[in-house]
């Protein structure tokens, strides 16, 4: 070997060896740091100690972040009200450091930045939506955006709510996918295979109208309009039992009829406890082929009112109940209308499969939001006269 090999391949065990010794040096003063000073070092909790360098390079790097060791386990404020932060696809460390000291949650963007770098997670930090606080310390911060809890949305769908109403709705909860043009195709379009879609009578509608199951949802911020709906479906999927399609069956009716007669029911009831009573006048009536004559039929016919901004208009003439040529409008056609009017709960749909046993084929409303039932037209005009307005 040439002398002039030799003198490099002993510069070289120079620096290897220098290299060795400054981490031995800074382990060792980590090491030896007094009780009060290794509790300054702390990162995560008093009890755990700073992160040991990957590699040699980080050595400056942690004792920078050493020498900042308070401001690190120092929250940003003491507010801890929920603060929605966005991790957009392809910011870079520093770019979510600049959004987070702008919104208040760190102070100081470079060490935000640093801390990153010496943990080296900068490609951990996932793009999405999270719920952040004040109170969080930037290695809180730092692990939140890597198994965070994406931010999610209370969705409450209210029963008798037919899809327009329920698309309006879901308009103003600001969720980041959510079209509501798009939703109101999806649900007419009705492209979604469960077997209660494939118990549509022939020339039923395709709509899901009468299956977007009223229920209060948990959902992701950014959940898109047709997963949110297969979840609507999916819960009525779930929380229809065996037992009443057995039943509907049973009283010789589709599934689709009986979620029909249900979205009546719930449009017509106020009271909880007559849901059954209304469900037998409208069975009692479909078995002697009368009209339905049910009020929120026609209401449904009329669609939107522009001038009281009701989906379902109130109250309602004689003239009003009976004009137009609607399908769904059960004073001008006899049975049951083309599918749901609304979307009814679970225990409309009930009351529908499990009616109460009676002889009414009448019920008058009161005004109090219960109803005067008959048997004979004689006694429902009677009830016409004292309850009437």
């Amino acid at each position: 070997m040439s002398k002039k090999k030799i003198r490099r391949f002993l510069a070289l065990m120079v620096v290897l060896f220098a290299a060795a010794l400054i981490t031995l040096v800074f382990v060792f003063i980590y090491n030896t740091l007094s009780p009060q000073s290794r509790a300054d070092a702390t990162l995560l909790s008093d009890n755990a100690p700073f992160p040991t360098p990957i590699s040699i390079e980080d050595v400056p790097l942690g004792l920078y972040l050493q020498q900042h060791s308070a401001e690190l386990k120092t929250p940003a404020g003491t507010d801890p009200s929920p603060v929605d932060f966005r991790v957009t696809l392809g910011e870079l460390p520093a770019d979510v450091a600049a959004h987070l000291q702008n919104q208040g949650l760190i102070k100081n963007a470079d060490l935000f930045v640093n801390l990153v770098k010496y943990l080296h997670v900068g490609e951990k930090i996932q793009a999405g939506e999270y719920v952040l606080n004040r109170t969080m310390t930037m290695d809180e911060i730092i692990a939140a955006l890597q198994h965070g809890r994406a931010k999610m949305v209370i969705v409450t769908i209210r029963p008798g709510w037919r899809a327009e109403e329920i698309a309006d709705y879901l308009a103003t909860l600001g969720l980041a996918n959510f079209n509501k043009d798009q939703f109101l195709q999806l649900v007419q379009a009705g492209k979604y295979d469960y077997w209660f879609m494939r118990d549509r009578p022939k020339g039923a509608p395709t709509s899901v109208e009468g299956f977007l199951f009223p229920e209060t949802y948990n959902v992701p911020f950014d959940i898109t309009t047709d997963a949110l709906i297969r979840l609507i479906l999916d819960t009525f999927n779930q929380r229809v039992t065996d037992k009443m399609r057995q039943e509907a069956a049973s009283a010789k009716m589709t599934f689709y009829d009986a979620v029909t007669l249900a979205s009546i029911v719930e449009r017509e009831a106020a009271v909880a406890n007559e849901r059954p009573v209304i469900a037998s006048v409208f069975l009692n009536r479909l078995k002697k082929k009368m009209y339905l004559q049910a009020d929120s039929t026609a209401q449904y016919a009329l669609g939107y009112q522009a001038a009281t901004k009701q989906w379902w208009k109130t109250p309602m003439t004689i003239d009003e109940l009976t004009q137009g040529d609607s399908p769904y409008n059960t004073y001008l056609h006899a049975g049951l209308p083309p599918g749901p009017i609304c979307n009814p709960s679970l225990a409309s749909i009930t009351a529908v499969v499990e009616p109460a046993q009676t002889d009414y084929l009448y019920f008058y409303a009161k005004g109090d939001g219960t109803h005067a039932f008959s048997k004979t037209f004689e006694e429902h005009q009677q009830n016409q006269q004292k309850y009437g307005k």
